[in-house]
């Protein structure tokens, strides 16, 4: 079964407040842990107004708060925002965004907005 990138992604295990979209942006995440800063690089592969979802180059744990760096689509400078990891499967996690002002939610929820009408 394959999805087109102008239909949310979606999981059969658990129900979505918002829908996901396809989304390729490189992503960076930085957690503290152990009085150290460590910083992990990878690709997303969904968007939604409250998360986004990407495989990465190490793990995180599930409760962690991280600060992630990601481009959108319709920005020319990237968002950096915290967010804390809602799962993981082998390297691939999904993040919950925390603390969004509303000119970000803006932003993220007009780059859903464009991304559910590329077909």
């Amino acid at each position: 079964m394959s999805k087109s990138a102008a239909s949310p992604a979606t999981s059969s295990r658990t129900k979505r407040r918002f829908p996901r979209y396809a989304l390729d942006a490189r992503l960076s995440v930085q957690v503290f842990r152990a009085g150290a800063s460590i910083s992990l690089w990878g690709r997303s592969n969904e968007l939604g107004q409250d998360g986004i979802g990407g495989t990465l180059t190490g793990e995180l744990e599930v409760g962690e708060v991280v600060t992630l760096e990601f481009a959108l689509p319709t920005k020319v400078q990237p968002l950096k925002l915290r967010a804390v990891v809602r799962y993981r499967h082998g390297l691939r996690h999904g993040f919950e965004f925390l603390t969004v002002n509303s000119a970000l939610r803006d932003d993220i929820r007009r780059a859903c907005e464009m991304l559910s009408c590329i077909v």
